[in-house]
């Protein structure tokens, strides 16, 4: 482990760990010694921090932290160094971490943490130095998180967590950010919501953007570097299944049959079965009529609801793992026995995994840190879960996954994206979640956008400013859709839509 201590923006101390050998420091900027370091030490930790959090590093603590190559971790107080503006362009959850548990976000600082060098070097770094360190971390995991590296605000690499920050950057600094990691339209957008939502004019800081171009480093480097655990602990493969269904008898037959012929059998398949209709009963025969490899719970409802569904289901629950399945999927025999690979390289709990229909290409073949969660797709340690449930506020309308996502992340509890092994996701025509349900709000006179269900989620766990740039993008992407034409009369109905959509999301999140 290399140690890098700095203050007042300029290296103070390199120290090798190992030898307590004390390294030469070059007249630069961190960002230029950080580079240099990762050339000559390629194999090792480089671990800055400064000066004044010297003696509340959790030392001891670092070797588990950082257990695999392919991450980049930091710690920054109480703030984030990119503004909460940023909320205008961005609207992943990455921009506002949880600052009192691990959570996956770009926002990385100054104050403390660490990366090794040859993570680094296959990133390029030296095509992103900037005289800020922080603006140079905020970069290097902007643009390396979409290609593997995880980055994670994780307040355990000080033994106590502190108000301290290491500043915030400011209105140039923020347009210069967007200029080199977003597309050019989002220049424009950024300075139309300042303008609209804070009656700010910041025309010089946009026009300062022309002194820059998008980052783009040529990353590929970074799929050499294998996330290998350096500690690694048996990964069990006891699992039990979760599907729900509804008129879908014989898509449900083909999952069940793709299970049976797995390499790892599942412990127990759970199933729950809805039919709205009064007096009903199951049309699932072969449950009973055939033998099964598995044990088989079948539940059977007259109420509808992906929601409810799934949290009976998660009652029953037994085994280590659970695999969130729908019932219009198909899959390979050795299915579950590559995705626990693909588990055991990373000492993760929750992973989404590649879904698609027939023609669709994968989003990635890199494993990384995933937006949402896939609650037909995933595979979830239980302990995780334990004490978490679908939020029944979404039901029959949309969320519901995103939600759930949230749940686990702020437990602390990252979800990764599995390329491989795939799944073949059928989109059955009949079944599955989309038996008309009235809605509150399908009878009102005006009628809310968004769906009420989307702005309950957004007001829960979305930025002030990623709400508003919401709104802005939302107005302009159905003007060309609107019967009204009329710039003002379609801005006074978009207004009166996402007023009733408040009002309806304000009543759901009453209901909790």
């Amino acid at each position: 482990m290399i140690i890098i201590c700095h203050h007042n923006n300029k290296v103070e101390s390199i120290i090798a760990y190992e030898s307590s050998a004390y390294l030469d420091v070059c007249n630069e900027s961190i960002a230029q010694n950080i580079v240099r370091l990762a050339r000559l030490f390629p194999d090792d930790l480089l671990f800055w921090y400064h000066k004044d959090c010297q003696e509340d590093i959790n030392w001891e603590a670092l070797p588990e932290l950082f257990n695999h190559k392919k991450i980049l971790l930091s710690y920054g107080g109480t703030t984030n160094y990119i503004p909460s503006e940023i909320g205008y362009v961005d609207e992943s959850l990455f921009v506002n971490p949880d600052k009192e548990s691990v959570y996956p976000t770009w926002q990385m600082s100054s104050l403390v943490g660490g990366i090794y060098g040859g993570t680094l070097n296959a990133l390029e770094a030296d095509k992103l130095i900037d005289t800020n360190f922080d603006y140079f971390l905020c970069s290097l995991a902007k643009i390396g998180m979409p290609h593997g590296l995880l980055c994670y605000n994780e307040p355990q690499l000080l033994k106590t967590t502190t108000n301290r920050s290491s500043g915030e950057a400011g209105i140039y600094s923020l347009f210069k950010f967007v200029k080199e990691h977003y597309r050019a339209r989002w220049i424009l957008l950024l300075f139309v919501n300042l303008l609209i939502y804070e009656r700010r004019f910041p025309v010089l800081a946009c026009l300062y953007t022309v002194f820059f171009k998008r980052k783009k480093p040529d990353v590929k480097q970074l799929d050499k570097i294998q996330m290998e655990l350096k500690t690694k602990s048996r990964v069990s493969h006891s699992l039990d299944v979760i599907i729900p269904t509804i008129g879908r008898k014989v898509f449900l037959y083909d999952v069940l049959k793709d299970l049976s012929k797995q390499t790892i059998i599942p412990k127990k398949v759970i199933i729950v079965e809805q039919n709205p209709q009064e007096g009903s009963t199951s049309e699932l025969d072969y449950l009973e009529k055939e033998s099964w490899p598995f044990q088989i719970r079948h539940l059977f409802t007259h109420r509808t609801g992906a929601c409810n569904a799934r949290n009976q289901a998660l009652q029953h629950v037994e085994q280590e793992w659970v695999f969130f399945a729908d019932d219009d999927i198909r899959f390979e025999k050795d299915f579950l026995e590559t995705a626990f690979k693909q588990i055991e390289k990373t000492g993760n709990s929750a992973f989404t995994i590649c879904c698609l229909r027939k023609g669709d290409k994968p989003v990635s073949t890199n494993i990384f840190q995933w937006t949402t969660f896939g609650s037909g797709c995933s595979i979830v340690k239980s302990e995780a879960i334990a004490d978490l449930r679908f939020d029944d506020r979404y039901e029959h309308g949309f969320g519901e996954d995103a939600d759930f996502g949230m749940q686990l992340r702020n437990k602390g509890c990252d979800i990764l994206y599995l390329p491989s092994p795939e799944l073949l996701h059928l989109k059955a025509p009949v079944g599955g979640f989309r038996t008309e349900v009235m809605l509150e709000w399908n009878n009102d006179r005006i009628k809310p956008k968004p769906s009420p269900t989307v702005m309950l989620f957004k007001l829960r766990y979305n930025t002030k400013e990623q709400l508003r740039s919401y709104k802005t993008t939302l107005f302009l992407k159905f003007y060309k859709h609107q019967e009204h034409k009329h710039p003002v009369k379609y801005y006074n109905n978009f207004k009166k839509s996402w007023e009733r959509s408040i009002y309806w999301a304000n009543i759901l999140r009453a209901g909790k």
